[in-house]
């Protein structure tokens, strides 16, 4: 296990800066998620550990050890990929053993942890298999003994299951938490799928054009969102964002008027008072909206369309705008498109932001 902190990181190629001045302190043992959109700087950051990539700025340091330089052979790191880079001419057995004969292990040492590797990861019985006799989630466990079999203080995983179907992907997502339970190593992982992110990390970090947005829990990330790009990345469907403007306010609430809502009477709380005329975004999660019965707040829309998933139905409203409006019910009656419906809103979980995107507390 290992400390790791990334003061003032920056990475530039040539006159373009990627990655401008991350600072970040990994604990011990935690698990990381790095996410983002496509070209945030997630991979790279990653690279700039693994020392695949030089660092043009900053300082990085494990247990206190400025590996900022370092060769990435001295910086007790193994990286896990997207391609499984696995040698096809090799047998499982022979992927694993690799590493520790370019280390120069003994033989007795070689098969000690091979045998003891392939017992954790379940390939016991395909040790003598080729990785073209394998599956893709058995490949990838392969890839991932190869990492653990040097004993690393640090594993990194860039994006490792974004080449399997989506069965391996939770099978193999609960096969790499549990890895983590076991071993207890520091990791640090990139995906775009916030479902990983979600049920693998301690903490997430929510990058965007090579700045960190935001880093925290994850519920503390979905339900305390700093801003309205976090709010928007983290949460599948997408919470909903709508135009509105402060009608009247005093310290501690705001009374909100709505027009994709035809609304002005939503009151929120707020710690101070906002100003009169002030346009704000509201928004609201997919599950926040309540039943009509019993809500003060109430409006009314257009069933577009439903998705009904067995556990819980997604239903989007036609709302007047050109972005339909997402609502979860857990509970739902025989309902047609284009039926009228009434649903209400709870003030206490709405979410709200200025203008330049930062969150109105």
């Amino acid at each position: 296990m290992a400390n790791v902190e990334l003061r003032a990181i920056k990475k530039s190629y040539d006159k373009i800066n990627v990655i401008h001045g991350i600072d970040l302190q990994i604990q011990s043992g935690e698990f990381i998620v790095f996410v983002g959109p496509s070209g945030c700087g997630k991979s790279t950051l990653l690279r700039m550990i693994a020392g695949l990539e030089a660092i043009s700025g900053g300082t990085l340091s494990v247990d206190g050890q400025d590996i900022t330089h370092s060769a990435p052979t001295d910086r007790g790191i193994a990286m896990v990929f997207q391609s499984y880079a696995l040698y096809p001419n090799m047998t499982v057995r022979g992927n694993l053993r690799y590493p520790l004969e370019v280390a120069k292990y003994s033989k007795q040492d070689i098969e000690q942890q091979v045998n003891s590797t392939a017992a954790v990861l379940h390939l016991t019985e395909f040790l003598d298999r080729l990785p073209r006799a394998l599956s893709g989630g058995q490949r990838q466990r392969v890839a991932i003994g190869r990492a653990i079999i040097r004993k690393p203080r640090i594993f990194l995983f860039d994006e490792p299951l974004s080449n399997l179907d989506a069965d391996l992907r939770l099978k193999m997502r609960i096969e790499i938490a549990r890895l983590h339970e076991a071993l207890g190593n520091t990791m640090i992982y990139v995906t775009h799928d916030q479902l990983e992110a979600m049920t693998l990390a301690d903490r997430i970090v929510v990058l965007r054009q090579g700045r960190i947005e935001q880093v925290g829990a994850p519920l503390e990330l979905y339900h305390d969102p700093d801003n309205i790009f976090v709010a928007g990345f983290i949460g599948s469907p997408k919470i909903n964002f709508l135009p509105a403007t402060v009608v009247r306010s005093e310290p501690g609430w705001a009374r909100l008027s709505v027009p994709a809502l035809a609304l002005d009477n939503l009151v929120v709380q707020v710690a101070g008072a906002l100003a009169r005329d002030r346009p704000v975004t509201l928004g609201i999660r997919p599950e926040h909206f309540l039943a009509a019965a019993g809500a003060e707040v109430r409006f009314c829309g257009v069933l577009d369309f439903a998705e009904r998933l067995g556990h819980t139905n997604y239903l989007y409203l036609n709302t007047g705008r050109d972005e339909a409006l997402v609502i979860e019910q857990r509970a739902l009656t025989a309902i047609s498109n284009g039926a009228t419906l009434t649903l209400g809103i709870d003030p206490a979980k709405c979410l709200l932001f200025s203008e330049s995107g930062e969150r109105i507390r």
